[in-house]
């Protein structure tokens, strides 16, 4: 026999506020602890990427220049203007001749090598600071970021102030989807007033463009674009399945983004070439612009067709560790061939698809501007950009034509994308130098003698250092906390 104190309502009462002050404690502890863990893990890799910060080079802080001897590949017109001086002051093409007398003691010599413009990413999204290194190391001297987070808006704020190194940085807003979006990173809008709302204080903040989804009803999307148009907010719209396809070429809609939609949407996961006609006639009639981002999903068939020897190859461990390992694309789409033995033909023959709608939409005359969707699927900053051009030219574009799309053509999108993409006077000075003509070999691009990013010089050994950095990082805790932080306060 045994006997069960309880005591009186009073001793009962304190016993319980000694259990919840103890949780509470606890709690509290593990709160503390968690918050001393983020902020410790984010001020190491603020350590780790000062590597960027122009105020520790004192060559990056040099914008004024002559470079001599030098072959230039304009893209005002497929040609190229040989042996050439160029003079930039403070970052800006201020003449180009067959001889100027150098102003300034910064002379390069251009070694009789091939100056083209640095080239854009239309579709990418950045993780961490250290792809921006990755970015100007690959030529890429310009980007639209298309996943904005407030962590976005601190970088474009530095590169445009001059103390971080990257590239041009615009940013679109946090992604906009309806209330049947699954993915928590979306922010999900339930009324068109809340849309609206949010687009006003995107504006504020500072975000350049907004980004809808493949969830945004038809009623909240005509309120995004009319208030697009209030407030000079440009949309970049990855097609949403509440709406025709047709729905997409409007005005206010500034691209539209994946060819791979194009199959999944319109055409309903269907190989049909006369409903793919009608689309590229609506994009030709229309004037609408395509972002393609045919690499991404070129990464995708590597894994069904490479396995496990993709997850070894060097571009592969550019990712960001965090999203790497959180997306689990390589898992999944394994899983998915071992249950069907036809999924890999599928998936190559899709991206052959992908490959004549580029064709098509090129041969239509409309305007196609490179992205990658670069940062998720074994897609890395900068190299991919390469991977996507050459994919340009395997749909019929000569290599000039492909070079457009990634410097002449997003200025036809947004205005603040004309100071860059072609080399003459009062356009901004970010190029690549290569060795060899990339009008007969685009691969020269991918091996560049030096870049120079708004009149920062970055030689041959920058280059490495900035690839190896990023190789290198390991911010896997730093990643997760700025990512949830996202998914929990900023959206």
């Amino acid at each position: 026999m045994f006997t069960i104190v309880i005591g009186t309502p009073h001793q009962l009462i304190n016993t319980l506020m000694k259990i919840i002050k103890r949780i509470l404690f606890v709690l509290l502890t593990l709160v503390l602890l968690i918050l001393v863990f983020a902020i410790s893990v984010t001020q190491w890799e603020e350590h780790e990427t000062a590597y960027l910060d122009i105020e520790n080079h004192t060559e990056w802080q040099q914008t004024s220049w002559t470079i001599t001897n030098v072959n230039i590949v304009p893209m005002t017109a497929d040609t190229v203007l040989y042996n050439k001086t160029i003079t930039i002051t403070d970052g800006i093409i201020t003449a180009i001749a067959n001889d100027v007398v150098p102003v300034t003691t910064h002379v390069i010599d251009g070694q009789g090598k091939y100056l083209a413009p640095g080239l854009t990413d239309m579709h990418m999204h950045v993780w961490d600071k250290f792809e921006l290194g990755l970015y100007v190391a690959n030529g890429v001297t310009s980007v639209r970021n298309l996943l904005g987070m407030p962590m976005h808006l601190a970088i474009k704020h530095d590169i445009q102030d001059g103390s971080l190194l990257g590239p041009a940085f615009y940013t679109s807003s946090p992604q906009i989807s309806g209330v049947d979006e699954t993915d928590i990173i979306k922010t999900k809008v339930a009324t068109p007033e809340e849309a609206v709302a949010l687009m006003r204080s995107y504006k504020a903040r500072g975000f350049d463009f907004v980004k809808t989804y493949n969830m945004l009803p038809k009623d909240i999307f005509d309120a995004v674009l009319t208030e697009s148009q209030a407030l000079d907010l440009p949309v970049v719209a990855h097609p949403s399945f509440k709406v025709p396809y047709a729905y997409h070429y409007q005005k206010a809609i500034a691209t539209v983004e994946h060819t791979e939609d194009i199959y999944q949407q319109p055409l309903a996961y269907t190989f049909d070439y006369a409903k793919l006609d009608t689309i590229v006639a609506g994009y030709a009639v229309s004037g609408q612009s395509h972002c393609p981002t045919l690499t991404v999903f070129y990464n995708l068939t590597e894994i069904y067709n490479k396995g496990e020897a993709l997850l070894q190859a060097e571009n592969t461990k550019y990712i960001n560790p965090f999203i790497n390992e959180a997306a689990g694309d390589y898992e999944v789409h394994m899983a998915r061939k071992a249950n069907d033995s036809t999924a890999t033909a599928r998936i190559n023959r899709q991206h052959q698809f992908h490959i004549e709608t580029v064709k098509r939409l090129h041969k239509a005359g409309v305007n196609l501007v490179a992205g990658t969707d670069a940062g998720i699927v074994y897609t890395p900053a900068g190299f991919s950009l390469h991977k996507e051009l050459e994919l340009y030219t395997q749909a019929g574009m000569s290599n000039y034509e492909a070079l457009l799309t990634a410097t002449v053509n997003p200025g036809k999108v947004h205005p603040q994308y004309q100071q860059y993409g072609t080399v003459e006077t009062g356009k901004v000075a970010s190029f690549i130098l290569a060795n060899t003509n990339p009008l007969e070999d685009l691969a020269t691009l991918q091996n560049p003698e030096w870049v120079m990013v708004n009149g920062r010089l970055l030689t041959n050994e920058d280059i490495v250092t900035l690839k190896k950095k990023a190789y290198q990082r390991n911010n896997y805790w730093a990643s997760l906390v700025r990512v949830y932080k996202y998914i929990l306060w900023d959206k």
